[in-house]
């Protein structure tokens, strides 16, 4: 019966509701306290991926909760049996952990569960380390490499002659900055409360030509005044 139970338990589990997903890890807790080796192992690596998420969770008492199951002498012996499975699993979730959580107390709940499961398997552990910086060392070079690509795109784009007029929306109004005379120029939608939304790609592209239509025609009845007087 315990596969079906943690199949629904999972299934279910709460993702913004902290004091519920606290009353979850206290069941799958109990289950796990019970459960045999051979069904623990049909669905220790969707159990692992939850207290992996909940280990990260920002509230601190759905993350203190899930690192005391590293108390849990019977739990330990499982994760024991299936370190080799397990530990690439849960080792990243507490890793970024130790060094983001704002709560200290979470803090040192890591610290001893990253010193249980190297104590488990060095090794193992030592690996999991170093493929875990070297992802991070990938994932900096991605990040750096993606705003250097947004830079030469925005850098294109100011070569754009129709750059110089820029939108940017807000619900009640749309304003847009006309760099030729370096004002903010408004342009009322009227936005209703029942239509509040952000507008599509297309829709930009009609109010940024309609705005510019209105800020040529602005201009011609200026010169012409200007002219008459």
């Amino acid at each position: 019966l315990a596969e079906p139970v943690l199949q629904r338990l999972l299934k279910f589990w709460p993702k913004t509701h902290s004091p519920k997903e606290l009353m979850f890890l206290n069941e799958l807790e109990e289950i796990l306290d019970v459960i045999e080796p051979d069904e623990f192992k049909k669905m220790m690596i969707p159990i692992f991926k939850q207290l992996a998420k909940c280990v990260s969770s920002p509230h601190f008492q759905v993350s203190e909760r899930a690192l005391y199951y590293w108390n849990n002498e019977y739990i330990l012996m499982l994760i024991s049996d299936n370190i080799k499975d397990l530990l690439p699993i849960i080792f990243p979730s507490l890793n970024r952990s130790s060094k983001t959580h704002w709560n200290k107390t979470i803090h040192g709940l890591i610290y001893n569960a990253l010193k249980l499961l190297m104590e488990i398997n060095q090794k193992l552990f030592n690996e999991c380390s170093l493929k875990y910086n070297e992802e991070k060392l990938r994932e900096e070079e991605y990040m750096k490499k993606r705003d250097e690509l947004w830079e030469k795109v925005e850098n294109m784009a100011k070569k754009n002659p129709t750059y110089s007029l820029t939108a940017h929306f807000d619900y009640d109004n749309i304003h847009y900055l006309d760099e030729t005379t370096d004002k903010d120029v408004e342009f009322s939608n009227n936005f209703t409360e029942s239509n509040r939304e952000i507008p599509t790609q297309n829709q930009r592209a009609k109010m940024i030509t309609n705005l510019k239509q209105e800020v040529i025609a602005s201009n011609s009845n200026v010169k012409s005044d200007e002219f008459m007087h």
